[in-house]
Parts: structure tokens; sequence; C-alpha cells
């Protein structure tokens, strides 16, 4: 029979090891997420568009809230996260227009 703190050991870098690898996804999609980004800056950059659309904002906020409830996640968290996300985004088109 296995020592149970050994068992606990185990299952912990089991747990780590998963994190890792979700970490890791986390960072190439939000690469990934930029760079699509990255494309949408440049084109309201060359039409003259704003580099914020607060109604679209509003509507992915919410869907992601949803999304959120749905999956077990926080919606506040959630909501914060994609605040911050939608922020950084808005920086950069804003950087794009001068």
């Amino acid at each position: 029979m296995t020592d149970p703190t050994i068992r606990a050991a185990e299952l912990l870098a089991e747990h780590r090891d998963s994190i890792d690898r979700l970490d890791a996804v986390l960072i190439y999609t939000l690469a990934e997420r930029f760079a699509q980004t990255k494309a949408v800056g440049k084109l309201k950059a060359e039409h003259a568009l704003p580099p914020s659309d607060p109604a679209r904002e509003a509507t992915q906020i919410a869907r992601l809230e949803t999304l959120a409830q749905q999956s077990g996640l926080d919606p506040e968290f959630a909501k914060k996260f994609l605040t911050f996300v939608i922020s950084e985004v808005i920086r950069h088109h804003e950087k794009l227009q001068k």
C-alpha cells in the first residue's frame, strides 16, 4: 500500500503538470488573440475608425460572463479579465492611430 503522503505528493505533481500545460495554452491563445486584434487595429487605422467599439465590448463582456457561468468560472473574474484584455487592445489600437 502506498504511503498517503507519497500519494499526495504524486497527485500534487500531476495537478501542477496540468496547470503548467494550461498556462502554456493560455499564453499561446492570448498571443493568437492579440495577433487578430492587431490586424483589426491596422484595419481601423487605415479606415479612420475609432480604436474602441463600446457596443461590441459590452456584448463580448456579457457573452463571456454567460460562458463563465456555464463553465463554473466566476463571472465577475471573467468580466475583470476581459475588461483588462480589452483595455490593452484599445491601447494598442490607439498607438496604431498615431
